[in-house]
């Protein structure tokens, strides 16, 4: 910014420069920043400014993603994992039954929100929800677990 548009040459002849009569305008008299968060402000931390200080939560020094990937699929979008061809002609006293490998569509677990048709079929995951493995057995479905 110009010096011409600076504010202080408004105050130029004007004793204080607008900071008052009496207090005089000190350096940093509260300290720079947030300090005194815990000793002179803290009523302003407490009051404004909640849970500021300490700590919450547990640290992930070393977060390894690969070993927390588990994309969700819920029992209801099972079927549209498999193809038209496969679903015709199904009954529920069918010999051939269709395989859903939802490692191979990109998922890694199945939860339990919806219902099922009551076709059989197998279905091969990583990780399974207990509601969804009951939803899959009632439907008269198979779960099998892979690494």
């Amino acid at each position: 910014m110009p010096t011409r548009f600076s504010n202080t040459r408004k105050h130029r002849g004007h004793v204080s420069a607008g900071h008052g009569r009496v207090g005089k305008h000190r350096k940093h008299p509260g300290g720079r920043g947030l300090a005194g968060g815990q000793h002179h402000h803290r009523t302003n931390f407490d009051k404004y400014h909640p849970g500021y200080f300490g700590k919450v939560g547990m640290r992930h020094f070393h977060y390894t993603r690969n070993m927390h990937w588990r994309p969700i699929i819920n029992v209801d979008k099972l079927w549209t994992l498999v193809p038209a061809a496969e679903k015709e002609g199904l009954t529920d006293t069918s010999e051939i039954v269709p395989v859903i490998d939802i490692l191979r569509h990109g998922y890694g677990k199945i939860l339990g929100n919806g219902v099922l048709p009551p076709l059989p079929f197998i279905v091969k995951a990583r990780y399974v929800s207990a509601k969804a493995e009951r939803k899959i057995k009632e439907a008269g479905g198979v779960v099998k677990l892979v690494a």
